[in-house]
């Protein structure tokens, strides 16, 4: 068997400029002025970030609508009078970057960098020195964003002799309207007149030649320590909304703020008002969200608490690197890019960032929710797990995965029992802190009384409007007997995340061997239906002839793996 590399099936765009949405407002007329007045540099990012999407939902929006009915399936306390295309979480970005750029049309496709053309009697001379190759050396590209990239500098002379800066190059051929010529003018007297403070970075001086403007600042670039800083406060707040139950749906930078000027001071989270409760087994189908940091499952309407998650690799991305993973001209662009397109990781500054950094992000861009890390899980991970600041919550995903568990057929358990045994101390070290945070008794075994316990302990009001406590019914088999430590790393254990690993394959051949040895016995095709609960209707003789092993009647390597899965009979039945 072969790593996974199968991918979902390609979903229609819901996002074609044939939809309308008839029920939202029509929006309001640009203001120029206004929007340049919202533009702000990020809370905590030494670059230039327009912030995407700040105002895109009002309280008219059909997501914010309520009723008394309510679907299973459906976010709760909500009505849609009829069937509708998903709301746009942008759509100001047309207005602005048409406006910007003076080339991007509503619903146009993304516009690749380079094709802008340069507009005519626009006046790009503005007034500073030209004397940027006389006093600095330029050396390699170490980040680029979408309007300019940055370099590394050695300055030639003058009281910066022989330090190393960083240089933003700016192109002229890029700034295609008189708006975006102001916009590289007003960053550089902002600069100027907010140079010298500790959170800032260090601006030095402003150039220019005929195709370009240089900006020189302060060569020293947000390091791994510095982004760990930044990222083990965001996950801390996030893991202990989601423990609760809430989901925050529009995590990005503009929405973490320092609380004071101090070079050492906290970031507060803020902006919760499109947040909502979600029960451990529901979804949600709100389009919510800023355009850059919304996850794919949320333009698939239907996403949980993973979704915050997307977006937090989003911003580990940025401070890693400097530029966003995702990119387009247009919405319907960025929305593309974000179900299709794959971040790259071989651009300056990646191949020379740790491997655990980039590991790290990877596994939270994943795109398939369920291989995705949760917080909790991400405060773990080899990058994160000696910072000082990182306090491990409880995490609400073990209880999802416990109750799967206890609803697995007997072969199932013992398949993961088998896998548990081959965890690495990496996947091992997440599941002793959660075990730990359950406060087993003295003879290091777990009842339900110690689960409702912990989460008395750790919970708040919010717990009961998600119904978490409601969700230990699911779990009510352990009132009535222990779970050890071995069993409770094959019940918490997500195949779906060990499955997005590289070592996957080698992983469950090991876990197959162990199952050879411990739990493999011939079974009848018969048996195993019924182990799977798959009724008279399914044609078990056909979904299930690759399961057995013709030459002694056992399990087979193919079959082991889709029992890890939890094979249903509605995922049996396609199998045909």
């Amino acid at each position: 068997m072969g790593a996974c590399t199968s991918k979902p099936p390609n979903k229609p765009n819901p996002y074609s400029p044939k939809d309308s949405l008839e029920i939202l407002p029509p929006p309001e007329t640009p203001n120029p002025q206004k929007d340049n007045n919202e533009v702000k540099k990020s809370p905590f990012f030494p670059f230039y970030s327009p912030s995407p999407a700040r105002y895109f939902l009002s309280k008219k929006s059909p997501a914010r609508q309520s009723s008394g009915s309510k679907s299973g399936n459906s976010t709760p306390a909500r009505l849609f009078k009829r069937p509708f295309p998903p709301p746009s979480p942008a759509k100001h970005i047309k207005a602005l970057l048409l406006r910007r750029h003076g080339s991007v049309k509503p619903n146009a496709a993304a516009i690749p960098e380079g094709e802008e053309t340069e507009g005519a009697n626009l006046d790009k001379n503005f007034g500073f020195s030209k004397q940027f190759k006389n006093k600095y050396e330029v050396g390699d590209e170490v980040g680029r964003g979408h309007f300019g990239y940055t370099c590394s500098a050695i300055a030639k002379k003058g009281e910066l002799k022989g330090q190393q800066v960083a240089v933003k190059v700016i192109p002229k051929a890029k700034m295609t309207t008189a708006i975006s010529i102001e916009d590289v003018r007003r960053e550089v007297k902002i600069l100027r007149a907010l140079t010298g403070h500790n959170n800032l970075i260090q601006f030095y001086d402003a150039f220019e030649d005929q195709d370009n403007v240089y900006v020189v600042m302060d060569g020293g670039k947000y390091s791994e320590e510095d982004a760990k800083a930044v990222m083990v406060q965001i996950l801390n707040v996030v893991a202990f909304c989601h423990l609760q139950g809430v989901v925050h749906r529009d995590l990005k930078p503009e929405n973490f703020l320092f609380s004071s000027k101090d070079e050492s001071s906290q970031l507060k989270a803020i902006d919760f008002g499109l947040s909502d409760f979600v029960r451990p087994d529901e979804k949600l189908n709100d389009i919510v969200g800023s355009a850059y940091y919304v996850a794919p499952e949320v333009l698939h309407r239907s996403y949980g608490t993973e979704a915050d998650v997307w977006s937090i690799g989003v911003i580990a991305y940025i401070l890693l690197c400097g530029s966003r993973p995702f990119w387009a001209r247009t919405e319907s662009g960025i929305f593309r890019a974000v179900l299709k397109a794959d971040p790259t990781y071989d651009e300056a500054p990646w191949p020379t960032l740790t491997s655990e950094a980039k590991d790290f992000v990877k596994r939270l861009l994943n795109k398939d929710p369920r291989k995705r890390m949760s917080a909790a899980q991400a405060l773990c991970h080899p990058w994160m797990r000696n910072h000082s600041g990182a306090k491990l919550p409880l995490d609400v995903l073990i209880f999802r995965l416990m109750k799967a568990y206890m609803r697995s057929s007997s072969l199932r358990k013992a398949a993961l029992r088998a896998m548990s045994k081959t965890l690495t101390a990496d996947e091992l070290f997440y599941l002793k802190e959660q075990f730990a945070l359950l406060e087993p008794d003295k003879n290091g075994s777990i009842k339900l009384e110690n689960i409702r316990s912990a989460l008395m302990k750790y919970g708040t009001d919010a717990m009961k409007e998600s119904r978490i406590p409601d969700f230990l019914a699911s779990l009510n088999a352990l009132q009535y007997r222990k779970m050890d430590f071995e069993e409770f790393c094959a019940a918490a254990s997500s195949v779906h995340q060990l499955e997005a690993l590289e070592r996957w394959e080698q992983h469950a051949r090991c876990a197959y061997e162990v199952f050879e040895k411990d739990g493999n016995r011939a079974i009848m095709i018969e048996e195993l239906a019924s182990e799977l609960g798959l009724g008279p209707s399914v044609p078990v003789h056909a979904v299930l002839h690759d399961w057995i092993r013709h030459t002694d009647g056992k399990l087979s390597f193919l079959g082991f793996v889709k029992l890890l899965h939890g094979p249903s009979t509605r995922g049996l039945a396609k199998a045909q």
